[in-house]
């Protein structure tokens, strides 16, 4: 088989069987060399944890294809700094995730942490949502768009992106927006139940409705009929509360 220069991580949080990790694979395999290393199981919500108290265990489960006993960032991790440590791919794809990574999502989203990993190490990451659970091939075609537009020209910023795909036909998409993050109420309240022995268990209630979801947001985009598309940055240093600090410190 010929050598395709473009070579591309794939990773993701819904763990390596997922429908949307192969559809991703799928719409790039004709114009890259896909390299998927992804959790043994979904991991939905791991954020940035790494695996620290026990070693990493990784089968290679079809050609190209990993599976890891770990996080989504264990995953980039170990693909980075291991197993294509000599020849590091050009950029880091996640996702497609199954369900939307929007406002403050992000902070909890595995696929959007294996996206932040690869950004840490120098490689161009991008984390692709899909916001529902059907039009897979949609958000495939969406990948493959930033791919190319990505080959002719590079994308103009040193940010990770986070991009959110409608539900939708792919020919009923109204465009593309970039947008900043809205932001959800909190999540409603815990879920009490007993299981079986009448020992009292404990479920994360349902992600808090939109607050921060007007024009300009990814939540208002999306509603839209647009994809999202949010570059994100890592420092999360309050620069403005910076003076005013060193004020309050300095009045002791």
């Amino acid at each position: 088989m010929e050598d395709k220069a473009l070579k591309i991580l794939l990773s993701n949080d819904d763990g390596v069987h997922a429908q949307g990790i192969h559809a991703l694979a799928e719409s790039l395999q004709d114009i890259a060399e896909v390299t998927i290393v992804a959790p043994d199981r979904n991991r939905s919500g791991a954020s940035n944890s790494l695996t620290l108290e026990q070693p990493l265990r990784v089968t290679e489960i079809a050609d190209k294809v990993y599976s890891v006993q770990g996080t989504p960032t264990d995953c980039v991790h170990f693909a980075l700094n291991e197993l294509m440590k000599d020849a590091l791919p050009d950029l880091v794809l996640t996702g497609i995730n199954h369900g939307a990574n929007l406002g403050d999502d992000v902070l909890y989203s595995g696929t959007v942490a294996a996206a932040m990993e690869g950004h840490f190490l120098g490689v161009q990451a991008v984390a692709f949502s899909l916001v529902g659970k059907q039009h897979f091939v949609t958000a495939g075609k969406i990948a493959r768009q930033i791919v190319e537009q990505h080959l002719v020209k590079p994308i103009p910023t040193n940010r990770l992106l986070n991009i959110n795909v409608p539900d939708l036909p792919f020919e009923q998409l109204k465009g593309t927006a970039v947008t900043r993050l809205g932001a959800r109420h909190h999540a409603e309240a815990m879920i009490k139940q007993q299981d079986p022995r009448g020992h009292d268990i404990y479920w994360l209630g349902p992600p808090g409705k939109e607050q921060d979801a007007g024009e300009g947001t990814d939540f208002y985009a999306v509603d839209q009929g647009y994809v999202s598309v949010t570059p994100l940055q890592v420092d999360l240093t309050a620069h403005e509360s910076l003076r005013s600090m060193d004020n309050w410190l300095k009045d002791q």
